[in-house]
């Protein structure tokens, strides 16, 4: 058997231990269907003396992890520690300036500056992978990358975030409000301590623009992911979904639109309502999933483990067996000098249907200042329904709408006719529905 593939893991959280357990549990296997045995030669972290419940004598300790690439006694370094920038990045770049192979679950460098770091992994002619990075343990990467490679795909969307989608579920489920849910997620380990990455959307937002680069054959751009996450949800829209047939969920979605015989990329993390006969209506707890249409293949799922030390580190291995088997390929499925710097798409000229919320004070009129702003806007209403109301007036009132199918722009124009209002008592929430 031909050599081992040296590693050196930066960071023994979580996902770095599950590495070790991995490697350790499934050596035999691994090296039959790589070809080679892996060896971890080196691991390193900020705490060298914290119990992480794997033994870690075996390997030596390296400090810098900046270095690691540069040691003789590694072929390819694995980077868990996570942020866009610092020690992070200064690994990738110098492990692969050192023509060593990189692997990292890091979305945000990836994301940030992925572009950067595949040129020059392609220029050394070493290995970048980041399947770890989107979607914990399934293979959407891979699947994109290698098995659908022959279709030309015409959209990626779904769930990417496993908190909110968490939270989400456990909203629906129990009838309670978003921040009692997030304490709960919070306390069992579901959310950080600082939830905000997560609920904000911003981590989704990460993955989907890596998505929509080997998908589409796109430049990474991630300032254009048009992001809203789920703080302003309440238990109220979560049980007038269902009355009306859908469940809440965070889509990712990317997609590409042809305009002036050019593409322009169309990037949008937001609640969704999803329909109950939809696939994502029925992913639940922490789970993601993730959908491709190829023009040939047809609508292609991806579901599973989208975090945890298990299913990540499963995806980690994959990465290393793949280059211990040898495999130097395009990060982004084709060469940087030929991903295109595709123009943001318009967003106003997309045609949907729409949940409208208001919260709006209780007294005569505002139902009727609401109906002519969305008159005068060219929105026409399927269904509304209004929470609230007792015996007298006063206070606030929830109203919920449904439109029909109609451009995104007439809704814009018409929370722009409301803007200003005194009877709405916040801004108006937009929820699009999700198409077939």
């Amino acid at each position: 058997m031909a050599e081992p593939l040296r590693i050196a893991l930066a960071g023994l959280g979580t996902v770095g231990a599950g590495v070790i357990r991995l490697v350790e549990a499934n050596a035999a296997l691994i090296a039959r269907r790589a070809g080679r045995p892996l060896q971890i030669t080196v691991v390193g972290a900020r705490d060298r003396n914290k119990d992480r419940g794997v033994d870690l004598s075996p390997y030596a300790w390296e400090d810098d992890m900046v270095v690691m690439g540069e040691r003789d006694d590694v072929d390819v370094v694995v980077e868990l520690v996570g942020g866009s920038d610092g020690p992070a990045l200064s690994c990738a770049r110098t492990t692969i300036e050192a023509g060593k192979g990189f692997v990292t679950a890091n979305k945000a460098m990836i994301a940030h500056h992925g572009l950067e770091l595949a040129a020059k992994a392609e220029d050394k002619h070493v290995p970048l992978k980041f399947e770890a990075a989107v979607a914990g343990g399934i293979p959407v990467i891979k699947g994109l990358r290698e098995g659908a490679a022959a279709n030309e795909i015409e959209r990626v969307y779904g769930i990417l975030n496993g908190t909110c989608n968490y939270i989400l579920s456990t909203m629906e489920d129990t009838g309670r409000d978003f921040g009692d849910v997030l304490a709960e997620a919070q306390a069992k380990g579901y959310a950080e301590a600082d939830p905000a990455f997560d609920i904000e959307g911003t981590d989704a937002a990460h993955k989907l623009s890596i998505l929509a680069a080997i998908a589409f054959g796109a430049k990474v751009d991630f300032a254009g992911v048009d992001t809203s996450g789920i703080t302003r949800l309440r238990a109220a829209d979560i049980a007038q979904a269902d009355a009306l047939g859908y469940v809440i969920r965070l889509i990712g979605m990317a997609e590409t639109v042809r305009t002036d015989g050019a593409h322009a990329l169309f990037q949008r993390v937001q609640p969704h309502l999803v329909p109950f006969d939809h696939p994502l209506a029925h992913v639940d707890g922490a789970t993601n999933a993730v959908v491709a249409e190829g023009n040939f293949s047809g609508r292609l799922l991806f579901q599973g483990a989208g975090a945890g030390d298990g299913p990540t580190a499963s995806a980690v291995v994959a990465d290393l067996i793949d280059i211990a088997r040898g495999e130097v390929s395009a990060p982004f499925s084709v060469p940087v000098a030929e991903l295109e710097a595709m123009p943001r798409a318009a967003t106003g000229h997309r045609i949907g249907r729409a949940y409208l919320r208001f919260m709006v004070a209780d007294r005569p009129g505002v139902l009727a200042e609401i109906t002519a702003a969305l008159r005068d806007a060219g929105v026409s209403i399927e269904s509304m329904i209004q929470k609230g109301r007792g015996g007298e007036t006063g206070g606030e009132v929830m109203v919920a709408m449904v439109t029909h199918e109609g451009p995104e722009s007439a809704v814009n124009e018409a929370l722009r006719l409301l803007e200003g209002s005194d009877s709405l008592t916040e801004a108006p929430l937009v929820l699009h529905i999700l198409g077939e």
